[in-house]
């Protein structure tokens, strides 16, 4: 019997949350393939959604260094923990 545990999140499945100093218009929601785009108080941006790999994870970021703004942070939100999870409060 193997010990190796089948990963209960499947690569579409995983949320990431992107946080980008200062407010993005939401017209970017198309460009950041359908991410919810929360514009918080604090004067940042948090784009929320599933991305389906890694290498949609680079293209995301990709065109966050393109459009020049600074990134804060890059978190991984596990399938189990995302459910409500819209980007909305």
């Amino acid at each position: 019997m193997s010990n190796q545990r089948k990963s209960t999140t499947e690569p579409n499945k995983t949320i990431y949350q992107i946080r980008l100093d200062g407010h993005l218009n939401p017209q970017w929601t198309d460009w950041f393939d359908g991410l919810t785009i929360t514009l918080e108080d604090n004067g940042e941006t948090l784009l929320t959604g599933p991305v389906v790999d890694q290498s949609a994870l680079h293209g995301l970021l990709k065109k966050v260094r393109d459009l020049g703004v600074p990134l804060l942070s890059v978190v991984r939100i596990d399938a189990d923990h995302a459910d409500g999870l819209d980007g909305n409060p």
